[in-house]
């Protein structure tokens, strides 16, 4: 399914973006409403548990689309998706009114995408 490989290509630039904010290169305009260039070591430990939970949610929405087959999580994959879609949507609000230009710019329609890609693979799964 196509919404599958677009949603999880999307989420994964998401998750690059904040292994590169774990690193703690200066990309953090774009991110946590921008509020540090540079990370903190604190913030870059909540980076990396984002990862995870990205790389997570990009398994769940390839599996839905019957992309990757993993029968274990069948019974919990579609709602899996329909939770990261209603985060996404959250999230696409929150970065509407972030102070960053750059993460509203950017960040916005990217996790916009992403939501409509969970939702559609969600309800076409």
């Amino acid at each position: 399914m196509i919404t599958a490989w677009i949603g999880s290509i999307s989420f994964l630039i998401v998750a690059i973006l904040y292994i590169l904010l774990a690193l703690g290169l200066p990309y953090g305009d774009f991110a946590m409403g921008g509020k540090y260039k540079v990370m903190p070591k604190q913030m870059r430990i909540a980076c990396i548990i984002s990862v995870l939970i990205q790389l997570i949610a990009i398994i769940f929405i390839l599996q839905v689309g019957h992309v990757i087959s993993i029968s274990l999580l069948t019974p919990i994959a579609k709602g899996v998706c329909y939770f990261f879609s209603c985060y996404l949507f959250l999230n696409t609000v929150m970065n509407v009114f972030s102070k960053s230009r750059k993460e509203k710019l950017v960040m916005t329609p990217l996790s916009f995408i992403t939501a409509i890609c969970f939702l559609i693979t969600a309800l076409n799964g």
